[in-house]
């Protein structure tokens, strides 16, 4: 009888999976390249690039992810070069794609923003429907975290195995079975 109950809780961790807040922040900081020039020709573009994301999974919204970053971007209007800095707050679904063994960040949308200076603002104001797509079109394209069955044996498991998706608070669940 323990040996029956020692094999079943030595199997358990491997019904999943999981992927931290921490694990999906350290993948973003080394692996996130967003660099965009965005805006209305001849009237105002911005060179954006984003830096510092960090993840909340399931926290605010509970099956989104939840990142906040900060952006350096440099205007070119009408008015000249101007610099400004930015905090984005953008809300996501994640999504996982077994053949890829990644999970993207999809209907991506810019929630909330503050720039400096703020006499910016307006400016940002036109841009905003112009990075909100850019970013959208960005996580569809590159995902926020790759699996790597070199890691562990966890990980090849989950890449062969995965049955889904889950979110929960703090972390992000890859199932081995229904």
């Amino acid at each position: 009888m323990l040996t029956v109950v020692w094999t079943i809780t030595a199997c358990k961790p491997l019904m999943q999976y999981s992927i931290s807040e921490q694990e999906i922040n350290k993948y973003l900081q080394q692996h996130n390249n967003y660099e965009k020039k965005i805006g209305i020709p001849g009237l105002v573009d911005a060179q954006i690039t984003l830096s510092q994301l960090q993840s909340q999974i399931g926290r605010t919204v509970s099956d989104k992810i939840q990142l906040t970053g900060n952006a350096k971007v440099a205007i070119t209007s009408l008015l000249g070069l101007q610099n400004a800095d930015i905090t984005l707050t953008l809300i996501a679904k994640p999504q996982f794609d077994r053949d890829k063994g990644a999970i993207f960040l999809k209907d991506l949308a810019l929630t909330d923003y503050t720039v400096k200076p703020e006499e910016m603002d307006a400016v940002m104001k036109m841009l905003t429907p112009y990075l909100n797509q850019s970013l959208k079109s960005y996580f569809n394209q590159y995902p926020a975290y790759v699996l790597n069955a070199d890691n562990s044996i966890v990980e090849m498991l989950a890449q062969k195995l995965a049955k889904g998706l889950e979110i929960k608070p703090g972390q992000l669940v890859i199932p081995f079975k229904d």
